[in-house]
């Protein structure tokens, strides 16, 4: 077999481990957790439906790989709450080392495109890593939205800390930051998200 095309396949197989990892977000209505891979999965078909809430002009294709990719890192880095300040402390040197391992699989210049890809969504420093981010932000937030608080109950997060990560949600999609905005008022007033 063409060595290129084994290393194609090597790193296929590999991110096929993203199913094994499990979030602290559950299913729409209640169900098991959700995996990576159907996390990514989702935020990529948002990315083609929400398109036109961007705040700026995407090149759709990059900002669907980003979320497609977003995640792999987890493989070996596990997955981090969004809302675990010890978790977070150490996520960049978790989630580097495995982007290293993980994408030198690939022949060196697909490496090298996908690490360039990630590096510019953990950056923000694009219009595509924007929207990618709000995506990766709204989606969760629908999910817990469906199940009425029951992820932030089980953590015990509240309002102010669900409200520092959305409000990053703006820099890709005002639009989407508003929806977001809605919603988080919406389950205040529930009681299913108490303020602070």
């Amino acid at each position: 077999m063409d060595e290129r095309l084994k290393r194609q396949l090597d790193f296929i197989l590999e991110i096929d481990k993203e199913k094994n990892i499990f979030r602290q977000t559950h299913l729409s209505g209640g169900g098991r957790a959700e995996n990576d891979a159907e996390h990514a999965w989702h935020m990529a078909v948002m990315a083609w439906l929400l398109r036109d809430y961007a705040n700026e002009p995407v090149d759709l294709s990059r900002v669907m790989m980003m979320c497609l990719i977003h995640d792999i890192v987890e493989i070996d880095a596990g997955d981090t709450y969004a809302y675990d300040p010890e978790g977070l402390s150490t996520q960049k040197a978790r989630e580097d080392a495995a982007k290293e391992r993980i994408f030198s699989l690939l022949p060196e210049d697909q490496c090298a495109e996908l690490t360039a890809l990630f590096d510019e969504f953990e950056a923000w420093s694009s219009p595509e890593a924007r929207f990618a981010h709000a995506l990766d932000n709204l989606q969760p937030l629908l999910l817990n939205n469906s199940n009425d608080g029951a992820d932030w109950k089980a953590h015990g997060v509240h309002a102010g800390q669900v409200y520092g990560r959305q409000r990053q949600t703006r820099l890709g999609s005002e639009t989407l930051f508003e929806v977001t905005d809605g919603i988080i008022r919406e389950q205040i007033r529930k009681g299913n998200l108490p303020e602070g």
